[in-house]
């Protein structure tokens, strides 16, 4: 991997988004992940390799150090910025088709919850590993889910849901979707949510962080 791919990678990973972000305190006045992208761009890089080799190995450390206690919300934040910063280079090259979507996922916070911290982060998370995310937003009904799944065609839905409240309406989404549309995965996350939970209402996983999430779809749905 090039010299710039690697210092991109570590600018995701430490979650600096651009030359003027003063986070992280020790990285000012250097360049960020967007910065870093377009560099990669204009050195002729392809973006599917600065996608492969830069951005998802960057999103792979941070999810690492989260899995091992080392890193923590407000860190996987600040990547996912940085992330999301380097993929506004990138996402003209995915709507032109010289880079191929690993698929498409159908993602909201379920009716009753206007929590969207986790959902952004799991957005910026898919969209940064080659994902097409189709966000709906905050206080999403089991209808609006639905149409999405029909005007996307063959995708994948994921729901969130941060109040033990509105736990009841992932449920009932759920059943939604698998009587109109018995062949879509689905899967459920967010702060309340447990695999026993998830088990119950017969969803087809549930993970505690994006970069899990992530490496599941990667190796099991693209």
């Amino acid at each position: 991997m090039s010299d710039l791919l690697e210092k991109l990678a570590y600018s995701i990973e430490r979650g600096k988004e651009q030359l003027d972000s003063n986070y992280p305190p020790d990285l000012r006045g250097e360049p960020g992940a967007f910065e870093l992208c377009r560099q990669a761009l204009e050195d002729g890089i392809a973006p599917d390799v600065i996608l492969k080799n830069a951005l998802t190995i960057g999103m792979r450390n941070i999810g690492d150090k989260f899995g091992q206690g080392k890193a923590f919300i407000p860190e996987l934040l600040m990547s996912a910025k940085a992330m999301n910063a380097a993929m506004k280079h990138l996402k003209p090259y995915f709507e032109a088709g010289d880079v191929s979507h690993k698929g498409t996922l159908v993602l909201g916070t379920v009716a009753g919850d206007l929590h969207d911290i986790g959902k952004n982060i799991v957005r910026m998370v898919l969209e940064g590993d080659g994902w097409k995310v189709i966000d709906l937003g905050v206080d999403v009904t089991a209808d609006k889910f639905l149409a999405a799944i029909e005007e996307n065609g063959k995708c994948i839905v994921a729901m969130s849901a941060l109040l033990t409240t509105s736990m009841a309406n992932m449920q009932k989404t759920l059943k939604a979707v698998r009587a109109n549309h018995n062949t879509t995965p689905v899967y459920i996350g967010g702060a309340p949510v447990t695999a026993e939970f998830a088990d119950k209402i017969h969803a087809d996983g549930y993970f505690p962080d994006p970069y899990k999430f992530a490496k599941h779809l990667s190796m099991n749905l693209s």
